[in-house]
């Protein structure tokens, strides 16, 4: 999931945050399940079809969002095709492309705060060992949350550059990239710092009792 919800209200919006996770891993578990290259170009344009339903405000954001999946496509298609087989390229790229675009489907259209409920109560169980819940959902919510952040950093960073150099964007701006997410991890660390940081309950304390 690589965006954030959209400002465009949809249908979708309103419908539980469970019933659309289950329906994402339903419609995973059929894309793994054939391997027919006219059945997941057929998936994918129903997939573009739900992009375009709620307008094209929403369709072009939700498009801009997938861009960062073309370099993958064209290893994964590269590879094939010295291989001698790329129609299992195709598909590979199909089911790849459908299944995260699904998946940005689901994040713009569900609040963090809706998705983060159905992760707690999935992993409510888990607490009877120890598991201490509010940290996973933390991490999620900031993996989630960032994601896109640090894609937008990224970009600016090839803008910038694109307008100092001649040559072409390379690996260069791995490290200054890298120094930015450090910097805002350090932010966010300072942040929660300041408000407490995740609660420590009674059994998380050494000598607490149950």
């Amino acid at each position: 999931m690589i965006s954030l919800t959209s400002p465009v209200e949809t249908r979708a919006h309103g419908w539980p945050a469970g019933a659309k996770l289950v329906a994402l891993c339903a419609a995973i578990v059929v894309l793994f399940a054939t391997d027919v290259l006219a059945a997941h170009a057929i998936f994918l344009g129903l997939t573009l079809g739900l992009y375009a339903l709620p307008g094209r405000r929403f369709l072009r954001t939700g498009l801009n969002r997938l861009k960062p999946l073309w370099i993958f496509a064209a290893v994964i298609l590269i590879w094939h095709v010295v291989t001698a087989d790329p129609r299992a390229g195709l598909v590979i790229v199909l089911r790849m492309v459908t299944a995260v675009a699904l998946a940005n489907l689901v994040t713009m259209t569900t609040r963090l705060t809706d998705m983060m409920a159905v992760v707690r109560w999935l992993l409510t169980p888990l607490r009877r060992f120890g598991l201490r819940t509010e940290v996973v959902e933390l991490a999620m919510a900031l993996v989630i949350r960032f994601t896109p952040v640090l894609a937008e950093k990224g970009r600016l960073l090839a803008l910038a550059w694109r307008a100092r150099a001649v040559r072409r964007v390379g690996w260069r701006i791995v490290t200054p990239l890298a120094a930015l997410a450090i910097d805002d991890a350090e932010h966010v660390a300072e942040a929660l710092r300041a408000r407490g940081g995740v609660a420590v309950t009674q059994v998380d304390r050494p000598g607490g009792r149950q």
